[in-house]
């Protein structure tokens, strides 16, 4: 329903329930709860600031989630889409890792790393691996995956984090000019978790 919200920030707090922060903009004051680590990068109250958020709905009531990045907020939306991952749960795993390196867990199916954060078991764990790799991975089949951008790259790398890409929102043009960026400033040996955290960094740029 919302994409994002750009305004003014006019309050924010951080307790045991969470971190939230108020952003108006057209006389409205919209309410988010946000991630631990944005809280700590927010502008000083008054200062503009963008969330990229999510209605949430529960069976009690409707609420927003923000995300001053844009492939936080998507790979929350995957994440929630894992059963038995609920948005506190999915807010924990984006706290205690980037992007890239969750999804680079993912795709090498080392759920051990996913234990490192708060509240997740072994088992729970490995059902987050199972599910998100095929969630991450979904648009194989369905979308070509060119190589005309990744020359001297892995493929399978290369197309693995083409993947995520796609997943978490962008489209095809935005993924392959991001890779190609890349190509000068990384190894042809690069992981696929390496070319995505350097894609993601580009196009949050953007």
């Amino acid at each position: 329903m919302y994409d994002y919200i750009a305004g003014n920030l006019t309050y924010k707090n951080y307790s045991n329930k969470g971190a939230f922060a108020t952003v108006e903009t057209g006389g409205i004051g919209y309410s988010c709860e946000i991630m631990e680590r944005d809280y700590g990068i927010l502008p000083e109250i008054s200062f503009g600031v963008k969330f990229y958020t999510v209605l949430v709905h529960r069976e009690d009531k409707m609420s927003l989630c923000g995300f001053l990045r844009r492939e936080d907020r998507d790979l929350f939306n995957v994440l929630t889409s894992v059963s038995g991952v609920g948005v506190k749960m999915a807010l924990v795993l984006l706290n205690s890792f980037e992007v890239s390196d969750l999804a680079g867990f993912v795709l090498d199916g080392d759920y051990k790393q996913l234990t490192r954060a708060k509240g997740v078991g072994p088992k729970l764990a490995q059902k987050i691996i199972l599910e998100l790799k095929d969630k991450l991975t979904s648009y194989e089949g369905s979308i070509p995956i060119s190589t005309k951008h990744v020359t001297g790259l892995n493929s399978q790398n290369a197309q693995d984090a083409k993947l995520v890409l796609l997943s978490l929102g962008y489209n095809n043009d935005e993924a392959e000019g991001a890779m190609e960026n890349v190509l000068s400033r990384i190894s042809k040996d690069s992981s696929a978790e390496e070319i995505l955290k350097e894609s993601l960094r580009l196009l949050s740029l953007g």
